[in-house]
């Protein structure tokens, strides 16, 4: 289908489970990786667990090599990670994360050619209250998403019920970066953005449609830019502001929709 002139490819039944099955290697990734954030641990170590993983599962790592026109090389690991103020994109290294951290692990998977991708937001350790805050803010804005995707609906109406949960509670949604469809390819069209793009970044959803949202919420201003512009990879809040990012992807049907990552 097309919309604006960009092409949609909706989805057929076997290739919505065949994303199902890819989505589910990506949710025992973040499973597993769940159970071993901890203090002292690096997010290099977390890449490890998701590279073996993957590959155990005969699928692909979707970010590993990825070519981004901003970044002065390929994205290097299986995972991004992105440590407090980071917001995307993060590259796992060898600093230990530390009381009170949250980081949020991005990780995409292949397998019989179709693509799951899904987000987390992960506290290590105890973290302050109004960062505990912004965690469940942001899942509760992903889960805003879902229950209100539908076949029908205009794209700009759920996102108007993510944007106004995140702005109530005193928060931001970033702008420069955004969901997207997903299938046989990570990024397909249509760009699904967070809040209502006034300048007209809106589609109805129909079923087959399969779509990563993904908010992105910012405990300060909602402004991010490249923490190295010679790097080009990890995406921070400009005022250095935590920032939480959590993320599904899902099948639209006639009532509702579908989530395709969440494993078994």
């Amino acid at each position: 289908m097309g919309h604006g002139g960009r092409r949609i490819v909706l989805k057929s039944p076997r290739e919505i489970e065949l994303m199902r099955a890819a989505g589910g290697v990506v949710a025992e990734v973040l499973a597993a990786i769940a159970e071993r954030i901890r203090p002292g641990v690096s997010t290099s170590e977390l890449d490890e667990v998701a590279t073996r993983m993957i590959a155990d599962a005969g699928g692909e790592a979707l970010f590993r090599g990825v070519e981004n026109p901003q970044a002065s090389f390929p994205f290097p690991a299986s995972i991004c990670s992105s440590v407090n103020e980071e917001v995307v994109h993060g590259i796992p290294d060898e600093r230990p994360l530390a009381e009170g951290d949250i980081v949020s692990v991005d990780c995409g998977v292949r397998l019989k050619g179709y693509c799951g991708d899904s987000a987390r937001t992960f506290s290590v350790g105890r973290i302050a209250p109004d960062v505990q805050r912004l965690l469940d803010v942001t899942r509760e804005t992903l889960e805003i998403a879902i229950r209100e995707a539908r076949a029908g609906r205009m794209w700009s109406e759920v996102a108007a019920a993510m944007q106004r949960h995140v702005e109530a509670a005193g928060f931001g949604v970033v702008r420069e970066f955004v969901g997207h469809g997903i299938g046989r390819e990570m990024h397909e069209e249509p760009k699904v953005p967070n809040y209502v793009d006034r300048n007209g970044q809106d589609f109805r959803l129909v079923a087959g449609m399969t779509l990563a949202i993904e908010p992105m919420v910012t405990a300060g201003r909602p402004r991010v830019d490249f923490r190295d512009p010679k790097e080009g990879w990890s995406v921070v809040t400009v005022d250095r502001s935590p920032a939480a990012h959590f993320e599904h992807v899902v099948a639209i049907g006639p009532d509702g929709s579908d989530v395709l990552t969440l494993g078994g």
